[in-house]
């Protein structure tokens, strides 16, 4: 069995327009967010195994929250791969993931994140920032992780709903 979570980062702020896309900061209402959305996933009792995030500053700072009000004692792994991935780009990426990883978080952004839940979910959902979708698949392998597998669609969490 394996545990996928779908994170959209946090909410960015757009004060400084010189700032390119990539370095982005979270704005306080993000700050609060993810730190919000990790505890929810400490409280569901959701035992992250790896998280893995684009690099992107917004995403990156979501990462470190989360992985902070979660628990969560590793690293955060950061990828470029991540940042601006398309749905197929996303499943490609937790096609590689080690067989150990029991509960996987990715953190990244739309329109790539939300693409992928409705590619899995066959449901048009919006994906707003901070939000998560919980995958459950009934599979060992990652590799085997893909629309066609056993994977159930668990929760939908928003951070205003909270």
């Amino acid at each position: 069995m394996k545990n996928l979570l779908i994170m959209r980062h946090a909410k960015s702020s757009w004060k400084d327009s010189n700032v390119t896309d990539h370095d982005r900061p979270l704005k306080k209402r993000g700050t609060k967010d993810a730190a919000r959305m990790g505890k929810l996933l400490k409280d569901k009792g959701l035992v992250i195994d790896k998280i893995l995030s684009s690099t992107a500053v917004r995403a990156a700072d979501t990462a470190v929250l989360v992985a902070e009000k979660a628990g969560y004692k590793k690293d955060v792994e950061f990828t470029d791969s991540l940042y601006m991935a398309e749905g197929n780009g996303i499943l490609d990426i937790i096609q590689h993931q080690p067989d150990d990883i029991k509960t996987l978080l990715l953190i990244g952004h739309n329109p790539g994140m939300e693409a992928f839940v409705q590619m899995m979910t066959k449901k048009i959902d919006s994906l707003s920032t901070a939000s998560i979708a919980y995958f459950e698949a009934d599979i060992e392998h990652w590799k085997d992780f893909n629309k066609d597998s056993a994977i159930k669609f668990k929760k939908f969490w928003q951070p205003d709903e909270l």
